[in-house]
């Protein structure tokens, strides 16, 4: 009986020895997932961080790009209205000067004609009442 006793005695220290080995390293497994858990997360977060970054990076370097092209293209843009606009006020002015003068040569030539006529109509009359005879 004593063989059995220490039989069941070595074989339950055997099994509390195997058992409590396996719950450590059963511990130790848990506790490396968490940190490789940690990790990844970690890793992730810089990731995302570095993503982020960059993306933003290239929507700034985007958008000074536009805005300075729609700024040339605004300041190209006014300095062709301003150009025909001065160039449309230069032909405009050149027409009313030309207009102004052709208008005053008319005048002066239908005053010119007025009074030549009226001169004529005024010796006719004279002539008629000093009793000249019409000429045909």
């Amino acid at each position: 009986m004593q063989i059995r006793k220490s039989a069941a005695l070595i074989l339950t220290s055997v099994l509390t020895v195997v058992l409590s080995v396996g719950s450590v390293h059963a511990q130790d497994g848990a506790r490396q997932d968490m940190k490789a858990a940690g990790t990844d997360t970690k890793n992730a977060a810089k990731n995302t961080g570095h993503a982020v970054s960059t993306g933003t990076k290239k929507t700034y370097n985007k958008t000074t790009s536009g805005t300075k092209t729609a700024a040339d293209k605004t300041a190209t843009g006014t300095k062709k209205v301003y150009h025909k606009t001065a160039n449309g006020t230069k032909t405009a002015t050149d027409k009313t000067v030309n207009g102004t003068k052709t208008v005053g040569k008319d005048v002066g030539h239908g005053t010119k004609v007025a009074a030549k006529d009226t001169a004529n109509g005024t010796k006719k009359v004279g002539d008629k009442i000093a009793g000249k005879p019409t000429p045909q």
